[in-house]
């Protein structure tokens, strides 16, 4: 799923692509694609904005199969229990939908009418699954019945994607704030105000709640209360969501940095310049940082200064977000490709 886990960690299996990067496979799709992809048992999992989910192979790129839903499919898929889970944007009022499709062959299984779309990618735990929605609702469904199991409102949209972690659902809303919600009833616990729309997902690494925000801010939340520990400013808004392994958070800014934070205090260690803004989110493998870019690189960094290992070029603004595993980056661009990189 979006981030690698339910905790949004940014950590993924591994290995990467540590130098000499080249292109293993591209698959064109009709539309742009900043949905970032799930890779599971040899399939890549990922959408586009001409409306179709799509699962290819990893090894090939070879189409498996598609499914068109109502409209753009911006979100990440989460795949569990041989279900993909994703939710779509639609072009027609009422016609904004999350999907269970089966992850085999891509048959719908179930879909859930939302009021307003959906660009929130969904976190699968113990058969639910949460998702935000434009309609200013977070909602928890049965992954099997699409039943409703509870619904919390805010006061504007919620484009953030939530993080699920030890019963609480932590998520972040264009009103401005941080939520946190009772994972079982959706009863609110705490709520956090930044200074602008919190679109940046929120990754949960040891009792601490970390997320960008417009306001140009990464902030550090206690996770059991919603205080703060500590804030970053950079010099750009921070919609790119935080990776944390190892005391640090990684995490880009509209600034056109890559930003590396001390975990317990907020130091920056290190930045690195782009050549414009930076709305992918890091993964980080086996001491290497993957990102995108909107000057169309993917770049590979070194975790410990910052160094430049690598960056591959694709066609067009990168703010899909990487997911790598078995020695492969998989990444999506507005040039309309997924891409699949590995070492020469």
């Amino acid at each position: 799923m979006f981030r690698g886990d339910p905790a949004r960690s940014g950590v993924n299996p591994g290995p990467g692509v540590e130098r000499s990067p080249t292109l293993l496979w591209r698959f064109q799709t009709d539309g742009l694609v900043f949905s970032s992809p799930a890779v599971v048992d040899g399939v890549v999992y990922i959408g586009s904005d001409d409306k179709n989910v799509y699962a290819l192979d990893a090894a090939t790129g070879e189409e498996r199969w598609r499914f068109e839903t109502t409209g753009w499919v911006g979100g990440s898929p989460a795949v569990a229990e041989g279900a993909v889970y994703i939710g779509s944007a639609g072009f027609l009022r009422g016609l904004y939908n999350v999907y269970g499709l089966d992850a085999d062959t891509g048959e719908q299984r179930w879909r859930f009418h939302a009021g307003n779309e959906i660009w929130s990618s969904p976190a699968v735990v113990d058969g639910v699954v949460y998702i935000g929605s434009d309609d200013s609702h977070v909602y928890a469904l049965d992954g099997v019945t699409r039943e409703e199991i509870w619904s919390f409102k805010a006061d504007y949209w919620f484009r953030s994607s939530p993080a699920v972690v030890d019963g609480v659902v932590y998520i972040g809303s264009l009103d401005s704030r941080v939520y946190a919600l009772d994972a079982a009833t959706g009863e609110e616990r705490w709520r956090f105000q930044t200074g602008d729309r919190v679109g940046s997902s929120p990754a949960v690494v040891d009792g601490v709640v970390y997320i960008g925000s417009d306001d140009s801010h990464v902030y550090a939340l206690e996770a059991a209360t919603g205080e703060e520990r500590w804030r970053f400013q950079t010099s750009g808004a921070v919609g790119s969501s935080p990776a944390v392994t190892d005391g640090v958070v990684y995490v880009g800014s509209d600034d056109s940095h890559v930003y590396a934070l001390d975990a317990a205090t907020g130091e920056e260690r290190w930045r690195f310049q782009t050549g414009d803004s930076v709305g992918s989110s890091p993964t980080v493998v086996d001491g290497v940082v993957y990102i995108g870019s909107q000057d169309s690189y993917v770049y590979a960094l070194d975790a410990a200064t910052g160094e430049e290992r690598w960056r591959f070029q694709t066609g067009d603004r990168v703010r899909s977000s990487p997911a790598v595993v078995d020695g492969v980056v998989y990444i999506g661009s507005y040039d309309g490709y997924v891409y699949a990189i590995t070492e020469e």
